[in-house]
C-alpha cells in the first residue's frame, strides 16, 4: 500500500465547462502551495478529450498514466474542475472527493448563482479568489480528514456538557440557532442546528475558519452548498483563546457590535478552565489521559450517520513513524478499505445499493500487516466496522497479528460513548 499523499505535486484546475475557458489553476508540491503550473496545452488537451468524450457520451472520469492520476468531474454543465496528482498511492475514491470539496468551497464564498450562470468571465475569476486560501489548504497537508471522509473532524472536551450549555446559552442570547466552538479546525461543542448542517458546509466552515489567520472578529459572507447555495448568510468569529474560536451562522441580524464583552463575559469567562482545556485538543482528539493502548501510534472514528469524526496520530508522540507519515498512512488505509472492503457509506453510491444486497458476504474487519521482512519494523493496521462505526488503527510492529480484532474491538467500545 503506498504512502497517499507523499511527496509529490497536485495541479488543480477549474475551466468554464462551455467555452474551456480556465478560470484558476492552484498547485501544490509536498503539500505545500506551489508556483508551478501546468502548459496552456496541457489543459487544453485534458480539457478537450473530456469534452471529446461528452459529444459521444462517454463520460471520461479518471485515467492513470505511469506516474500520475488525473480524475474529471464536471459541476451544474457549467464548471470542469480536472486534478492531477504524482503524489505516490494516490487514489482516485481521494481525488474524486477532493473535487467535490472543492467546489463546495467555490460555492461556500462564491455562491452558485455566479457558478451557473455565467455572464462575466473576468469577474468570475477575481470573485474566485477569495477561495484560494480555502482550496489551498485543501490541497496541502492538513492535520484534518475531513477533505476524505467527508465527516465533521471533532474533539472530545473533557468539561463538554458545562460547554454545550454555555454554547446554547450563548447562541440564544445572541438570536442564532447555528452555533459551535472550533478548535484548530475541529469542532469542539455545536448547537442541533449547526450538526444538521448538511454536506459540504458542516465540514467547510470549520476547515474555512482554520484556515484563515487569527482575528479577533470577523464577520464572513458565506453561502451553504447544500442548505442555501443561493442566498448569502453571515459566519460570525470571535477568538476566546488564541487557537480557540466561537462560531456563529446567521441572516442579516445580530450585527457583530451587539455580541458586545459584556455579552461574552457573562457567558464565557466562567468557563475559562474548561476552554483552556481544550487548547491542547487539537492534534490530540482525546482528552488526556483517555485510556489508549500503548500500541496505538494512530486511530480514526467515524461515525457515518451523524457525519462526524475522531482523528488522531498523537496518542504517543515519541515513536516512529512521524505523525505526517502516520496521518499519510491511516489516509491512505482509509481509501483502500472504503473502496475496495465495506460496503458503501451512508450517502455514497446509492445507485449500487442493488449490488450491495446481492454480495451475500459482508466485511466486518480487515487488517494490514507492512514490514513482515523485518521483524519489529513497519506497522499494523486494522480496520473494524459495527453498526453505524467504523473504526481504523495504525499499531506498532510489537503488536501481535493475532491479536489485532481483539484490539480494535476492545478500543472501539472504549470509544463508543464519545462519538
Amino acid at each position: 500500500m503506498g504512502e497517499e499523499g507523499t511527496e509529490g505535486t497536485v495541479h488543480l484546475l477549474c475551466l468554464a465547462a462551455s467555452s474551456g475557458v480556465p478560470l484558476f489553476c492552484r498547485s501544490s508540491r509536498g503539500g505545500a502551495p506551489a508556483r508551478q503550473q501546468l502548459p496552456f496545452s496541457v489543459i487544453g488537451s485534458l480539457n478537450g478529450v473530456h469534452m471529446f468524450g461528452q459529444n459521444l457520451e462517454v463520460q471520461l472520469s479518471s485515467a492513470r498514466t505511469e506516474d500520475t492520476t488525473v480524475v474529471w468531474k464536471s459541476f451544474h454543465d457549467s464548471i470542469t474542475l480536472i486534478v492531477l496528482s504524482s503524489e505516490a498511492g494516490t487514489s482516485e475514491l481521494r481525488l474524486e472527493r477532493l473535487l467535490q470539496m472543492v467546489f463546495g468551497a467555490m460555492v461556500l464564498l462564491v455562491g452558485l448563482e455566479e457558478l451557473t450562470n455565467i455572464s462575466n468571465i473576468e469577474r468570475l475569476k477575481k470573485e474566485l479568489r477569495a477561495s484560494y486560501g480555502l482550496i489551498d489548504s485543501l490541497l496541502g497537508d492538513s492535520e484534518l480528514i475531513g477533505d476524505l471522509t467527508q465527516c465533521v473532524d471533532c474533539v472530545v472536551p473533557p468539561e463538554g456538557s458545562l460547554l454545550q450549555e454555555a454554547l446554547s446559552g450563548f447562541a440564544e442570547a445572541a438570536g442564532t440557532n447555528f452555533a459551535s466552538l472550533v478548535v484548530s479546525g475541529r469542532v469542539v461543542v455545536a448547537t442541533e442546528s449547526w450538526w444538521r448542517l448538511g454536506t459540504p458546509e458542516a465540514v467547510l466552515l470549520p476547515w474555512l475558519v482554520g484556515s484563515l489567520p487569527p482575528q479577533a472578529a470577523r464577520d464572513y459572507p458565506v453561502y451553504l452548498p447544500h442548505g442555501s447555495p443561493t442566498v448569502p448568510h453571515r459566519l460570525l468569529t470571535l477568538t476566546l483563546l488564541p487557537g480557540l474560536e466561537l462560531c456563529l451562522v446567521c441572516g442579516p441580524r445580530p450585527p457583530l457590535s451587539q455580541l458586545d464583552p459584556q455579552l461574552l463575559e457573562r457567558w464565557w469567562q466562567p468557563m475559562l478552565d474548561p476552554l483552556r482545556a481544550c487548547l491542547p485538543l487539537g492534534p490530540r482528539a482525546l482528552p488526556a489521559g483517555f485510556p489508549l493502548h500503548t500500541d496505538i501510534l494512530g486511530l480514526l472514528l467515524l461515525h457515518l450517520e451523524l457525519k462526524r469524526c475522531l482523528f488522531t496520530v498523537e496518542p504517543s508522540g515519541d515513536k516512529d513513524p512521524s505523525p505526517e507519515q502516520r496521518r499519510c498512512v491511516l489516509r491512505s488505509f482509509y481509501t483502500l478499505v472504503t473502496a475496495v472492503h465495506f460496503p458503501p457509506e451512508p450517502g455514497q453510491q446509492e445507485d449500487k445499493a442493488e449490488d450491495a444486497a446481492q454480495q451475500p458476504q459482508v466485511p466486518k474487519a480487515c487488517y494490514l500487516v507492512s514490514g513482515t521482512e523485518e521483524p519489529g519494523t513497519g506497522w499494523r493496521l486494522v480496520a473494524l466496522q459495527s453498526g453505524p462505526r467504523r473504526l481504523l488503527l495504525l499499531l506498532s510492529a510489537q503488536s501481535p497479528v493475532h491479536g489485532l480484532r481483539g484490539l480494535a474491538t476492545r478500543t472501539l467500545h472504549a470509544l463508543t460513548p464519545l462519538l
